[in-house]
């Protein structure tokens, strides 16, 4: 077949692909993220109404994490077990059940306990579907592909932070406080994507029949070929992925993004709040840096796929995020901590298309499933420490610097490991890299 043949193919097929999968998969994650992080808003209420200190809500902010890492690895594997799209869909079923349960908490037992059934609802979700990617999409254009689906997150806080402020204005309505319509109504998308992606979704590029013969076939003989070069260089069986120093150091980086996001993302409308503003001037704000961070987001995943690099993007993204954040604790002036803010949610969520995309380059199959698992729940350990963590300085302090400055300064070791560990190790990952297709434009 001419060149030019194979590359229109190749490009329709991409397209077609992403035009199919993607949008679905952000719809999934923007409710399942907003479920996740709404505590934030109902906070603005609810904190007062079952009178939690500051400790006791960063405490059950990161209960969820909690559980969410212990039920990660064997969700992944249960996934990976029974087919993606059988698995994704129940964990959004579920964990929209367990969002709406949220209005239902009376006391800090109850909330305690609903985050941590929320926390094992949720869990294997993320990892889940940057498996499922992998089965659908060759690597040189994970970059970016990753890039559109975690766009979901800013997304989510476009969006859904002014929604929620908005939301919180019903409170009375029909005997209900606002914090509780924010749960119901933010949980109720959730439950009813569960079946859609039983029937939009397949496990692979092997069962879509609506993808033409042509196309099919060159996808599925792509990503096999990719699969047995990186089992030429090293085949994993599950425990080693588990146990591999590779992913261990992964995970600890990724602890540190972790930490950087969740101090972002629970605490940032109290910050704001704390301006003076009320509750939909709060959203609107709220609001700001997520614009900045989609932007950076995209970019910078394509940016990784054409330098085909993925080590320094990361690092150099989650060093901006610590960098930007310790600015903004330093600062006073409230223009000027939104401004710092925004760069270190950019920063935060730009590190995280280039950083999924480097397990893959190492790992398939099982293996895949059980060390992008592994990185993730290791790292979302962060999720559950730095909420709970933020929040005691807080109470011992009276406000919010001196935690928000310690994750910043973590964030930036942590980046500074990763650039010297993949700058140390060039010959393990560029046999892989010189042979991908060189990436092209893929507009969905």
């Amino acid at each position: 077949m001419p060149a030019e043949a194979i590359s229109n193919l190749e490009r329709q097929a991409l397209r077609r692909t992403a035009l199919r999968i993607l949008p679905l998969l952000m719809l999934c994650y923007f409710f399942a993220y907003l479920d996740r992080v709404n505590l934030s808003f109902a906070s603005l209420q609810m904190n007062q109404a079952l009178e939690l200190t500051s400790s006791a809500y960063g405490l059950g902010a990161g209960l969820f994490f909690l559980t969410y890492c212990i039920c990660e690895v064997p969700s992944n594997l249960l996934l990976q077990r029974f087919g993606a799209t059988r698995w994704i869909a129940r964990i959004m079923f579920t964990l929209g059940l367990c969002a709406a349960a949220m209005a239902l908490v009376r006391g800090r037992a109850s909330f305690y306990t609903v985050r941590l059934l929320l926390g094992a609802a949720e869990a294997g979700f993320y990892p889940g579907i940057l498996y499922f990617l992998t089965l659908w999409f060759p690597a040189a254009y994970r970059g970016r592909i990753l890039a559109m689906f975690i766009a979901a997150i800013p997304v989510s806080g476009i969006i859904g932070a002014p929604l929620s402020g908005l939301l919180l204005s019903l409170n009375g309505v029909a005997g209900l406080a606002g914090w509780q319509w924010i749960y119901l109504l933010e949980a109720l998308p959730a439950i009813m994507l569960a079946p859609v992606v039983m029937l939009r979704l397949q496990d692979g590029p092997a069962e879509a029949a609506w993808l033409p013969n042509a196309e099919r076939e060159w996808l599925v003989g792509q990503l096999e070929s990719e699969r047995q070069e990186v089992e030429r260089q090293r085949s994993y069986s599950v425990l080693q992925s588990l146990t591999s120093p590779r992913v261990l150091l992964l995970a600890v980086v990724y602890f540190s993004n972790v930490c950087l996001l969740n101090s972002i993302t629970f605490f940032l409308p109290q910050i704001v709040k704390g301006f003076g503003l009320g509750n939909l001037q709060t959203g609107v704000v709220v609001a700001i840096p997520s614009v900045l961070a989609l932007l950076a987001l995209l970019l910078w995943g394509r940016r990784s796929d054409r330098r085909k690099e993925r080590y320094g993007h990361a690092a150099l993204a989650n060093f901006v995020g610590g960098a930007s954040l310790l600015v903004s604790v330093l600062v006073k002036d409230p223009s000027a901590r939104i401004a710092a803010i925004s760069v270190a949610f950019a920063g935060t969520l730009a590190f995280t298309a280039p950083f999924w995309s480097i397990p893959g380059t190492f790992l398939s199959g099982a293996a895949a499933a059980g060390g992008i698992a592994a990185i993730s729940a290791l790292g979302v350990i962060g999720g559950f420490l730095s909420p709970w963590f933020t929040g005691l300085m807080k109470d011992a302090l009276g406000d919010f610097r001196a935690g928000l400055g310690i994750i910043a300064l973590l964030a930036m070791v942590a980046a500074g490991l990763l650039f010297l560990v993949g700058h140390s190790r060039p010959a393990r990952t560029a046999p892989l890299q010189t042979r991908l297709t060189a990436a092209k434009e893929i507009k969905p």
